[in-house]
């Protein structure tokens, strides 16, 4: 992936954490922070999360070593990763030939010490950043329905419902729906600038 030369600091909690390219170094720390963001260890035998975070691990591997130029895994760091974001230019389906590629937000974690702190706002601010300089005005992203908190800081940081998602797993199994959000970002379009996307 992408290395964008500069870093982006904030003042929050602890002091001279920076926003920064994940390294491969990074490996580790950012599955074991993914997994125990978005698994519930109640739900898995011992031994299954392990499997998890070494899965996380390889695919986190792949896409760091990925020429992509159009994709970017950023971490929040001080003496270790606080948080996480990824950003990555997305094709719509192929049953919306009209639409246009879109920028989509993912794998956004903190960890549990370091919440309600800045973290999340500054790896959103960072995105953000990146999406203009890119030349895109939309951002793109799922939230589960239950997740609260997380809703409350998207719809703080301006993002909106497009629309409500199910699937097998919703009606059969009683999981939350995903929720797509979207945020118009406030910048001057130039003619050349590829952003937005009808869902």
């Amino acid at each position: 992936m992408p290395r964008p030369t500069a870093s982006v600091r904030y003042g929050a909690d602890p002091p001279e954490a920076i926003v920064r390219p994940a390294e491969v170094s990074d490996l580790g720390d950012l599955a074991s922070l993914l997994a125990e963001s978005f698994y519930d260890r109640t739900c898995f035998d011992r031994w299954l999360l392990p499997l998890m975070r070494l899965g996380i691990y390889e695919d986190l591997r792949m896409r760091l070593r990925s020429p992509r130029t159009d994709a970017v895994c950023w971490v929040a760091a001080a003496t270790e990763i606080l948080g996480t974001v990824e950003l990555t230019l997305r094709s719509p389906p192929f049953w919306q030939p009209l639409s246009s590629p879109y920028l989509y937000i993912s794998n956004l974690a903190v960890r549990r010490q370091s919440r309600r702190r800045g973290t999340a706002c500054q790896l959103l601010a960072q995105c953000e950043k990146r999406a203009i300089e890119w030349g895109y005005s939309d951002l793109y992203l799922h939230v589960l329905e239950n997740n609260q908190q997380a809703r409350r800081l998207y719809e703080k940081f301006g993002y909106r419902l497009v629309r409500v998602e199910s699937s097998w797993l919703t009606v059969l199994m009683g999981k939350p729906r995903k929720l797509l959000l979207h945020k118009r970002l406030r910048i001057a379009r130039n003619p050349q600038s590829h952003g937005g996307v009808a869902f």
